[in-house]
């Protein structure tokens, strides 16, 4: 098994597309940056649901202040948001930190 599948994945405007829309497994992509306290609260939390969910979720990484296209298209105003991609279509938004618990009861229903 690849390692890339138990952790979280890097995007960019210039992959999102290819690692996420063209994804046949669900993807929870993360817009964060380095200055959103929140952002860095539920870094963990997401390399958890990573490693546990690997191969039935995929999580990405999107940095929100090198990355602008992805999120204006997308809508997303607030960090940390966190949108669930299946079939290349956004199924389930959750925006501002969470704990584990209730990102997985808004994620598994999806998976």
């Amino acid at each position: 098994m690849a390692d890339v599948a138990t952790a979280p994945i890097t995007v960019t405007d210039a992959t999102f597309d290819e690692a996420v829309l063209a994804s046949d497994t669900p993807v929870l992509v993360d817009f964060w940056a380095a200055w959103c306290g929140p952002c860095r609260m539920i870094a963990p939390v997401l390399d958890e649901i990573a490693a546990e969910y690997a191969g039935k979720l995929k999580i990405a990484k999107l940095d929100y202040d090198a990355n602008q296209a992805v999120p204006t298209r997308f809508g997303v105003l607030g960090l940390p948001t966190l949108l669930l991609f299946k079939d290349g279509e956004v199924v389930q938004q959750i925006v501002g930190a969470k704990p584990k618990r209730a990102l997985l009861k808004d994620i598994t229903p999806h998976l």
